[in-house]
């Protein structure tokens, strides 16, 4: 069974319910036939033989009373034969029943003692199945007679002959509509698992176009609908991965280049220039940092996103990290003229990886140094579920496609990739792994010419609950 296809399958099933339901329906004429039928004819007999016998309790079998017997074998729907002793009813009656004789010694002693013997067997003459019964007659002095009363059974089509037709038709409807709900569900079915097989073939050839699009809610449904998402989300990595390839190949062929292009002018000018050449060796060694820089951000970002890294949960009393990380800012900003405006609560205390958190707080100020224009303002809040921390940058005006990409993979909202602001584009991606691995939340905003980065981490003591 295991090496059939469902549609296979499906078919042995119908053809075991077709199965069934023929057993099912000869097992029942069966039983009527049996238990029914010939339950009726019993009852019947036994009934007809009692009374007939009841009638003739007086005086001897004389040639009336057979008369009047006979005469109600004429009119009667039973075969009646009336005997003054056993030996002469063989004589009336010269079949055998299942080959048989049609009385027995047990039979004899029965009737001797007045009880009734009902007899059933197959007569070969007849070609019938025989259903009868021998009453004894009681007279004064003792028994006078035997009445024998037997009637052939009918066939099983002969019972049903009336309402044969009428189960034919209602069989052949039955099986037409079972096939017509049988092929629409077939249909139903096997159509959009059929399409569902040829569109995932095209998936493993790279083409994640195709689509579904079902309304349909039963398990046939939500499987299209998980293709759907599957072939979106497939679509979607794939994308990623070519913009991922591009970005990377973007950012290391720049630095190469510098590399590449400065040391050959070193090799040229050693002799001829050393001043010039202690210049270009300067950058060289700024674009091998930069170079390193993105290969650990690269592996730290990967480390993080597949929770390789571990964090080291300890009580935090993060205003004095945020703090201390501001410190390592204050040349920078005041040569670029930002001013900075500070609105931190000193109380809050939050569990955490204290290197990380720190590591969250100078990428989002390091990011904002970058771009802002003229001022950066840093909140530090207790709130109902934890600590809030917002910092907002004032600058250029972002799209709204853009706010919503910012924190992917080397993505800069300046679209020429120029190298002012310097960077590798990784910044935020890792600081939106580092809150997600603290259970808090990232998100960001632009207006009026404002950016601002919200994110939210949990108490101590909420923490340690969850």
């Amino acid at each position: 069974m295991n090496n059939l296809n469902l549609s296979k399958k499906m078919m042995i099933v119908f053809l075991g319910s077709i199965t069934c339901t023929i057993l099912f329906s000869f097992f029942f004429i069966h039983y009527l036939y049996t238990d029914l039928y010939k339950e009726q004819i019993k009852e019947s007999i036994m009934y007809q033989g009692s009374r007939t016998a009841a009638h003739y309790h007086y005086g001897e079998l004389s040639d009336s009373i057979i008369e009047k017997i006979q005469w109600y074998n004429i009119v009667s729907e039973y075969e009646i034969i009336v005997v003054d002793r056993l030996d002469d009813l063989t004589s009336y009656f010269p079949y055998q029943l299942d080959y048989q004789s049609l009385i027995n010694d047990s039979d004899e002693k029965s009737l001797e003692m007045g009880q009734p013997v009902m007899k059933e067997g197959f007569v070969e003459e007849l070609n019938r199945e025989i259903f009868g019964g021998i009453f004894p007659i009681k007279g004064e002095n003792g028994l006078i007679g035997f009445i024998y009363i037997y009637v052939p059974l009918a066939a099983i089509q002969d019972v049903f002959h009336d309402s044969l037709p009428l189960m034919l038709l209602v069989g052949s409807a039955f099986f037409l509509i079972l096939f017509y709900i049988l092929q629409r569900v077939w249909r139903s079915l096997f159509e959009p698992l059929q399409t569902l097989q040829t569109y995932s073939e095209e998936v493993s050839k790279g083409d994640y176009s195709n689509r579904l699009n079902t309304d349909r809610t039963d398990e046939i449904g939500k499987l299209s609908a998980a293709f759907d998402s599957m072939s979106r989300s497939l679509e979607e990595q794939d994308q990623r991965k070519k913009d991922f390839t591009s970005n990377i190949v973007h950012e290391l062929r720049t630095p190469l280049t510098y590399i590449s292009g400065y040391a050959q002018l070193s090799r040229d000018k050693i002799d001829a220039s050393p001043e010039e050449v202690k210049q270009y060796l300067s950058t060289i060694e700024k674009e091998t940092e930069r170079l390193k820089k993105l290969i650990h951000d690269l592996v730290e970002l990967n480390h993080l996103e597949q929770d390789l890294y571990t964090l080291e949960h300890e009580p935090i009393a993060i205003a004095q990290l945020l703090l201390d990380t501001l410190e390592l800012f204050t040349v920078r900003l005041r040569d670029k003229g930002i001013q900075l405006q500070t609105a931190i609560d000193e109380e809050c205390i939050v569990e955490g990886d204290p290197k990380r958190l720190q590591q969250v707080f100078y990428n989002t100020i390091d990011n904002a140094a970058k771009y802002a224009e003229h001022s950066i303002s840093i909140d530090l809040t207790a709130t109902k579920s934890g600590v809030q921390y917002r910092i907002t940058n004032d600058g250029i005006t972002i799209e709204d496609e853009d706010v919503e990409r910012i924190g992917e993979r080397f993505f800069r909202t300046d679209k020429a990739r120029n190298r002012t602001t310097g960077g590798t584009g990784l910044g935020l991606s890792i600081v939106k792994e580092i809150v997600r691995l603290h259970k808090g939340s990232f998100t960001i905003s632009n207006k009026m010419n404002e950016t601002t980065v919200t994110i939210e981490l949990a108490e101590q003591n909420q923490r340690s609950e969850s």
